[in-house]
């Protein structure tokens, strides 16, 4: 990130993921975003490319084939992402958490010597899917209920019978259906009373008797993340599928809380591209268009001034937050990551809404790259577990209430 990642303090290695990131992106993924969007079908050759360059792998331990990339790491490369394909970012987002999530998020999480031991040995198999098979998962979360919140257990059941579990449900808005090669499934053991410390956290096959993928897809924006709806009828899971132990995920959620808000460095990515845009557009340096300047109006100039300031502003609360990120963080830590998510979801989109009007009607014309930005800007701050209003939510209640304080 010009300016961005490399002002933070970054390790050699981080710097080589970011330009990798970033070669892909503007050899490679820009010119064909457009195609993913006018279509609204899903960037296969992207993910050929993510495969090729092991950036499929970022957060896969090097001993096992990946990079070995933290959390920090995963958002600016993943920012990086953003800027040039906003729905290939997205989606590596779910793919990447498979490994996030059960790998260094995983390793900070209290387990029994014997959970210890499944845990790795099971996620030993996930890795080696992605690492040799050229596997993908995919990260349904969504329901159409308080679930995905965190407020209520999840609609998905698993039933455990002999050797595993009988899955049903369905979840919506689920990004890579019928691209992913396994369903990272959030659902809730089945018992007289369900509860949220019950979440399982199941591989499901995408080829598996019972699945199926149904409805269209025809958003406003992020239309290549193809988030159709993602059926379960009778689905049989074995044991080994299990991404964590029963019981981890409820932990994760309450004591490693950054790791929702993985979508965001996507938005980021985007805020960065809207304001790269304008400069081209201004400098007449934006491919497609006549080799006309603009730059010399004050009210562009100040209009990019504007900008520059948000996205920076932007930037510096992202970088904070996710130098934040481990287990067991501060109340000021948490709120600042809510604080965060907020931020870039809400500047993503007004910044491309200044500079749609600083570069005027003919920016926005499907030829060009920026009216994409600007719809796909417009998805963030809708999107689970948390939502632009869910932050403000949590941190209004944070800063008033103690743990466990009530008006009564």
């Amino acid at each position: 990130m010009d300016g961005g990642a490399s002002a933070f303090t970054t390790t050699e290695k981080q710097r080589e993921l970011i330009e990798l990131a970033g070669s892909l992106g503007r050899e490679k993924f820009a010119e064909r975003a457009a195609k993913w969007d006018r279509e609204a079908s899903f960037p296969f050759a992207n993910y050929d490319d993510l495969r090729a360059s092991k950036l499929s792998a970022l957060c896969i331990p090097v001993d096992q084939g990946g990079f070995g990339a933290d959390f920090a790491t995963y958002c600016m490369v993943s920012a990086e992402l953003g800027r040039y394909c906003g729905a290939t970012a997205l989606t590596f987002n779910m793919h990447v958490c498979s490994t996030l999530w059960t790998g260094v998020l995983a390793d900070d999480l209290d387990m029994t010597p014997q959970q210890r031991e499944t845990h790795n040995r099971r996620r030993r198999e996930h890795y080696r899917r992605i690492v040799e098979d050229g596997a993908i998962y995919a990260q349904p979360f969504s329901e159409g209920g308080d679930a995905a919140a965190g407020k209520a257990p999840f609609g998905t059941v698993a039933r455990k019978v002999d050797g595993g579990y009988i899955l049903n449900g369905k979840k919506i808005f689920a990004s890579l259906s019928g691209a992913a090669n396994y369903y990272g499934i959030l659902c809730t053991e089945e018992k007289p009373k369900l509860s949220r410390a019950d979440t399982l956290y199941l591989a499901v096959p995408a080829d598996a008797e019972g699945v199926s993928v149904v409805g269209d897809w025809d958003p406003l924006g992020m239309r290549g993340t193809v988030s159709r709806t993602l059926l379960m009828k009778d689905v049989f899971v074995a044991d080994e599928a299990e991404l964590m132990p029963q019981g981890i995920y409820f932990q994760a959620a309450s004591r490693w809380p950054h790791m929702f808000m993985t979508l965001a460095p996507t938005y980021m990515g985007i805020a960065q591209a809207c304001y790269d845009f304008t400069i081209q557009y201004l400098r007449g340096e934006m491919p497609g268009t006549p080799p006309v300047k603009r730059r010399m109006y004050p009210t562009k100039q100040i209009a990019v001034a504007e900008m520059f300031v948000k996205l920076q502003q932007t930037r510096a609360l992202f970088l904070h937050a996710i130098s934040d990120a481990k287990v067991d963080p501060t109340s000021e830590e948490r709120m600042r990551a809510y604080a965060a998510q907020y931020t870039i979801m809400e500047n993503a989109q007004d910044l491309a809404r200044l500079a749609v009007r600083t570069c005027g009607g003919q920016s926005m014309l499907k030829t060009l790259p920026l009216e994409r930005m600007y719809r796909d800007a417009r998805c963030g701050s809708l999107m689970l577990p948390w939502t632009a209003e869910l932050c403000i939510d949590r941190l209004g209640r944070e800063a008033l209430y103690k743990p466990g304080e009530t008006d009564e």
